[in-house]
């Protein structure tokens, strides 16, 4: 990330992670307000995100960046890109915001435009896609705010806890990049 990705408005930055974050991650991952909107819903563990470090982040598989407030550098929660297909110039998104003051107020939003920026201006890739329960409509309203798009409607596409459930699945595109260039710089 060679780039300053910064939304004044928002009042927050993204910057990579470090093995700092590895605990703050940890506990986030593992509230019920952050594990109930994830598809892989098991708790997470030092030893376990540290493996994703080395397996995935390490070997660039994954770009992993820690939301930050502006004003005071507290870490707010994490965006990330993961399973980055260079062949077809692709990965999938996601985010987390772990810190409960953070929530409802556009932090992810701001975060999302953030790091579709960074995807298309310094990873070089063409098309960035995402899953969502399809019961967790803050987030794919804000998705739609960031410039992703609905593609697919996938039933009981995932079981968790027994029940299946229903999957949005939405998309950036490079060329469609209105909400993108209308970021702050």
């Amino acid at each position: 990330m060679t780039g300053t990705y910064k939304d004044e408005q928002a009042g927050i930055y993204l910057r990579l992670m470090t093995p700092e974050d590895t605990d703050r991650i940890v506990a986030w991952r593992n509230t019920d307000a952050v594990r109930k909107n994830f598809i892989y819903q098991e708790l997470f563990t030092r030893e376990g995100h540290e493996r994703w470090v080395h397996t995935m982040v390490e070997t660039g598989k994954v770009v992993q960046t820690i939301i930050c407030d502006l004003a005071t550098d507290k870490p707010l929660g994490s965006v990330y890109i993961r399973d980055i297909d260079r062949h077809h110039n692709k990965a999938e998104y996601g985010i987390f915001i772990g810190e409960a003051d953070a929530r409802g107020r556009g932090v992810g939003t701001a975060a999302a435009k953030l790091m579709l920026r960074y995807c298309f201006a310094e990873e070089h890739l063409h098309r960035i896609y995402l899953r969502a329960l399809s019961d967790n409509a803050q987030a794919i309203g804000s998705y739609e705010h960031a410039g992703f798009v609905r593609e697919g409607y996938l039933k009981d596409d995932v079981c968790i806890d027994g029940v299946y459930r229903d999957i949005v699945w939405m998309a950036a595109v490079a060329k469609d990049t209105a909400a993108v260039e209308r970021l702050p710089e």
